[in-house]
């Protein structure tokens, strides 16, 4: 099951054969029923059963159970800052065991796609510390908001226009403010729309043009290189996707 929120979403469901790869936003992983390996392509391992792992941080994550759970949250939003706060050891890339570890253990056994979505915003609220997204410069929510809504293509550009801003400027300010590129997280918000169009029930190739994929091939690749594995592997587990969002798109 996935839930897919603006600044959120949340995939519970079975273990997946992971390979390396790269995130564009902040990834809390848990390990429902038994710990799981961290492995940074920089080397050494981390052996967890709660981790929240920074963007662009190139790693493969092995599971060791059956079940687990991903809980990808827009850096820099006020979720991401105050997510890490609630864990213990770790270093800046890759924090790990979370102060509610257990708590959030148990709940997160119990959801599935006939759980209300009050108690997975809770069990969320628990993870991050947190009940809304926000940024620390309203020019940084202005900007995701814009991106995640956006209809056509979305360039820098003409968004730093928007915002009064030189696009140098903008580009800066973005990185400073979420911890990833411009052009990561409008990747991240083509996947998003992406989402979207597989919720409503269309194909692969659908999804694709949706977001603003080249081509189906073109959306498997940045799939592989964000979460670890192809759409369609992901799908063959018989994914739902529940869209939780003010976008006409969405299935509720």
């Amino acid at each position: 099951m996935v839930w897919l929120w603006p600044g959120r979403a949340l995939y519970a469901g079975p273990s997946l054969r992971l390979e390396p790869h790269s995130g564009a936003v902040a990834c809390m992983a848990v390990g429902v029923d038994a710990p799981f390996t961290v492995h940074p392509m920089t080397g050494g391992e981390l052996r967890v059963r709660t981790a929240l792992v920074a963007p662009r941080v190139r790693h493969q994550l092995t599971a060791s159970g059956d079940h687990m759970l991903f809980l990808y949250l827009d850096p820099g939003s006020a979720d991401d800052r105050a997510c890490r706060t609630c864990f213990t050891t770790g270093h800046e890339k890759i924090l790990a065991e979370h102060r509610h570890e257990d708590d959030l253990l148990t709940w997160a056994a119990e959801l599935s796609s006939q759980t209300p979505v009050p108690h997975v915003t809770a069990w969320i609220t628990k993870a991050t510390g947190h009940a809304r997204t926000s940024y620390a410069d309203p020019r940084i929510t202005a900007a995701t908001q814009r991106l995640i809504d956006a209809h056509q293509p979305l360039p820098a550009a003409p968004l730093a226009a928007e915002l009064g801003l030189s696009e140098s400027r903008f580009l800066r300010l973005f990185r400073q403010g979420t911890g990833t590129s411009y052009r990561r997280f409008r990747l991240w918000a083509q996947m998003h729309r992406a989402a979207r169009a597989l919720a409503a029930g269309h194909n692969l190739t659908r999804a694709a043009a949706d977001g603003y994929f080249a081509s189906p091939s073109h959306l498997s690749t940045a799939f592989h290189a964000m979460f670890g594995l192809t759409p369609s592997a992901l799908l063959s587990q018989g994914l739902t996707i529940r869209c939780l969002d003010p976008s006409p798109d969405a299935v509720t």
